[in-house]
């Protein structure tokens, strides 16, 4: 079920833009657009939830996940990679992955020095999806 007024929702539809880096039949990863930290993905279903445990297959969700996780490991060469659910700022299921440097510890990393325009973002997506 779609929700017409959802952002998520438009970007699974092809009518926002948005910085793919990974994409199958039930979800998609882009990058944020107000990252916290390089890398910062969003893992949406294409199918419209409210919440993440609101999926049906919560597992193949989460393989997804991972699929985006070993991706970003290749690419960006993280320390460590870490996930938070909090789901408040948009109302559709998604999973923040976070590739994090050993200084970027704590539960919500936020580098305010960060700031990327958007051919920089495309310029990521480009480098993750190479």
């Amino acid at each position: 079920m779609e929700n017409t007024d959802c952002i998520f929702c438009k970007i699974v539809k092809g009518e926002i833009p948005s910085h793919k880096i990974y994409e199958d039949d039930n979800y998609v990863a882009f990058l944020d657009i107000e990252p916290h930290i390089e890398g910062h993905t969003l893992v949406i279903p294409k199918k419209h939830h409210r919440w993440v445990y609101d999926v049906e297959d919560i597992g193949g969700y989460w393989e997804a996940v991972k699929k985006v996780t070993n991706k970003l490991q290749e690419k960006l060469s993280p320390s460590f990679v870490s996930y938070y659910t909090y789901g408040m700022d948009v109302p559709h299921a998604h999973v923040h992955v976070l590739p994090r440097k050993s200084s970027q510890e704590g539960p919500k990393p936020n580098d305010p020095n960060y700031n990327p325009t958007n051919d920089e973002l495309k310029n990521l997506a480009e480098k993750i999806n190479s």
